[in-house]
């Protein structure tokens, strides 16, 4: 630092040669310097999310992307926009409703996010219905018809009617509201008619609620295998069968979101009840959103606020269909792949590439070095479920333990952990009940595993178990060795073919205990101090993070190139946004890939003039964590289940691993490299907090790993 300044002095005594002045232009006055901790360092997390949901519009809306591609994407900007409002936005109202003003580092309290979510979701959700209407004409042309049951020819309306008596009527009971008939119950996310009656005998006019059982039947009916009609389109034609005798004055539709997160208590006698006490509740959690069709008339709009007890900023007018996310009926429809991306199946590399009748031995590979798996590129039946197949039939293998945050019926792991258990391995697996949304089927597993004899446990009381991790304990000579996989992602065979995700195989005897020992903090009451390589969530994740982050800023002070780049699916933490901040601050080049939230503000003058940052939204989901510092010679990576947030980092159990061989090192880099690059799926943060689109489309990241993929499993075959 003080040589730049002694430098200046010692070549101001030089003598220098004449020169005419040139004339001075007037310097730009320079900002005030910020200090960290400053508000205006540090972007609210709801509205970032939101940033994040119009990328994922934006694809949608993207004309280059085929048809039925586009169609997805809006069906996951819809769902997405659903979690959004069940969890984050129903805890803003329960902060307001409570009373707490929590704010968090951008200072901006639990209303006022309320108030400043409402617009940019008002306009995502216009654009939404517009672009629906676009790919509903553009699916036209190509055959697929999406039709309101006024435009269909009499034979089709004879098809839709004939459907209607047959499977239709009866699912449906129609629900008044009047003397003795309160406001009914709305489910979660159930989509409605709400319609206007009137009774030409008594002149009264009265409410009534029809569900649409789109739980039950498919949204779209199928007239033929290319025309289709809504589910609500071919109710709403028939009322006067649900209501004889009564006049429809009108109908309309509308949907309810409700604050589907709860609390569980560790300290119940038995937590698997308690979960399920909790899920029955959830159905009726506090409504957060209603939404209803632009087209209902003013007087029912009001009458069902009221009746839902709502304030006017948690009402939004929809200008199309309700409920997209249906949209994934025409996603799958049979055919049509001049529609769809083409389709991608996972290669596999040495040592989990085998010839046919041949049989392949993980362990003897992991034996000779760390090898590491980059799903969805890599296959995920080959590597991970193989290494678990292999140390079931193994009989030297005498445990086996696995934890489980969300898993799917495709998926052999525990399957294979139930066969190890009947074998009399030692089966253990740490199930997380509270993984949101899959606590259901986490109890089903759960049970399973334990009528297998299996040792199940729920991990640490206050945490969750959101660390991704399998062990494999194997008799070798006279003692033991340990073999583990650490992921980026969960242990699930279908997202793994559509989320991208690291996995390190590794006989590593540091790490392989630093594992066990996790493990044994999950079962028992084991309370390791402190780890020999692995960063543990809660006591030592951030702190790591955080000290290497501090080693990077002296090598780079002491005159070695440095540069930090950092992958996740969202950056939130103050502490680890300030050292990044003191990072840079110090001079080092830092290259972040943020898939999701981002509260670290790049590119201000005199705190983050050297972070760059970027988004990929494409085609898979980029879900990996990796942890990159460059230190002059030195180089350390990182991979593991933990996203820079304060929910990982104070109250989850997350593991997150050193990679050791230089070879995987390169990989990491190049991948990130590669993201980094990308210009056809890929957005930049600017200092102004604003997502920019790099739109030149001469790099994909997905696109190049899959040739990398290609190319590699290629190669290894020509040599074999």
């Amino acid at each position: 630092m003080a040589g730049g300044g002694s430098g200046v002095a010692v070549e101001a005594t030089h003598a220098q040669p004449e020169q005419v002045a040139e004339p001075q232009q007037e310097a730009e006055p320079r900002p005030a310097s910020l200090e960290l901790g400053e508000p205006s360092l540090y972007a609210n997390r709801e509205l970032s999310w939101l940033d994040f949901n119009n990328r994922v519009l934006q694809l949608a809306e993207d004309g280059d992307l085929p048809l039925l591609e586009r169609a997805k994407f809006l069906a996951i900007w819809e769902s997405n926009l659903d979690e959004f409002f069940m969890v984050r936005v129903a805890g803003l109202h329960d902060q307001v409703d409570a009373g707490i003003d929590a704010r968090g580092p951008d200072s901006m309290s639990p209303s006022e996010t309320i108030d400043r979510i409402a617009e940019p979701v008002a306009g995502q959700v216009a654009r939404s219905s517009t672009q629906w209407r676009t790919l509903r004409s553009e699916l036209g042309d190509h055959g697929i018809r999406v039709l309101p049951c006024e435009s269909c020819d009499p034979r089709e309306l004879e098809h839709v009617d004939r459907i209607f008596n047959d499977q239709i009527f009866p699912t449906l009971t129609p629900l008044a509201v009047g003397p003795g008939r309160p406001f009914p119950y709305i489910s979660n996310l159930s989509l409605s008619l709400a319609v206007w009656l009137r009774d030409p005998v008594t002149e009264t006019e009265t409410f009534a609620r029809v569900k649409v059982p789109k739980e039950v039947l498919p949204r779209l009916v199928a007239i033929d295998e290319r025309t289709f009609v809504p589910l609500e389109e071919v109710i709403a034609r028939h009322l006067d069968r649900l209501f004889p005798g009564m006049e429809i004055l009108n109908w309309s539709t509308f949907r309810v979101t409700r604050d589907a997160d709860f609390t569980i208590s560790d300290e119940a006698d038995d937590l698997v009840r308690a979960v399920e006490d909790e899920l029955r509740r959830r159905r009726f959690g506090e409504v957060v959103r209603l939404e209803v069709s632009s087209a209902m008339q003013t007087d029912l709009r009001e009458r069902l606020i009221g009746w839902l007890d709502l304030e006017e900023r948690q009402v939004y007018d929809i200008g199309g269909p309700l409920d997209l996310t249906d949209l994934w009926e025409l996603y799958d429809l049979d055919g049509h792949g001049e529609l769809r991306e083409e389709a991608w199946t996972p290669v596999s590399e040495p040592p989990f590439q085998i010839a046919e009748g041949e049989r392949v031995d993980i362990f003897g590979a992991m034996r000779d070095r760390d090898l590491l798996a980059h799903h969805p590129y890599h296959s995920f039946n080959a590597s991970v479920e193989r290494f678990m197949a292999q140390a079931v039939e193994d009989p030297a293998v005498l445990a086996i333990k696995l934890t489980v945050y969300r898993t799917d019926d495709e998926s052999s792991l525990i399957p294979g952990l139930v066969r190890a258990a009947e074998q009399g391995k030692q089966a253990v697996c740490m199930v997380e009940l509270k993984a949101r949304f899959d606590e259901r089927r986490n109890i089903g597993w759960a049970r399973a595993l334990e009528e297998a004899g299996a040792h199940v446990v729920h991990g640490i009381p206050g945490l969750k178990t959101h660390a991704k991790a399998l062990l494999v304990v194997r008799r070798e000579g006279d003692g033991v060795r340990n073999y583990v996989h650490v992921g980026t992602g969960n242990y699930n065979a279908k997202t793994a073919r559509l989320y991208e995700d690291f996995g390190l195989f590794t006989a590593d005897r540091a790490i392989a205990a630093d594992v066990a020992d996790m493990f044994n903090s999950l079962t028992g009451l084991a309370r390791p101090p402190e780890f020999r390589k692995a960063l543990v969530s809660p006591a030592h994740l951030r702190g790591g993070i955080v000290r290497e982050i501090e080693e990077t800023i002296d090598a780079h002070e002491g005159g070695r190139p440095s540069r930090i780049v950092m992958k996740m699916n969202a950056l939130t933490d103050r502490r680890c946004i300030d050292a990044l901040y003191r990072a840079s601050q110090a001079g080092v080049d830092i290259d972040l890939v943020v898939r999701g939230i981002c509260c670290l503000r790049p590119g201000i003058e005199g705190v983050s003039e050297n972070i760059r940052v970027v988004s990929v939204v494409g085609r898979f989901l980029e879900h990996s964590r990796v942890y990159g510092f460059h230190r002059g010679s030195e180089s350390r990576w990182y991979v593991g289940s933990s996203d820079l947030m304060p929910r990982n980092l104070d109250t989850r159990v997350e593991l997150v691993v050193p990679v050791g061989s230089r070879d995987l090192r390169d990989d990491l880099e190049d991948t990130l490299d590669r993201c980094l690059a990308d210009d056809t799926f890929s957005w930049s943060l600017g200092a102004d907090g604003a997502w920019e689109r790099r739109r030149r489309g001469d790099r994909s990241v997905h696109l190049e790993l899959a040739h990398r993929a290609l190319r590699r499993a290629a190669a290894a075959a020509d040599e074999d």
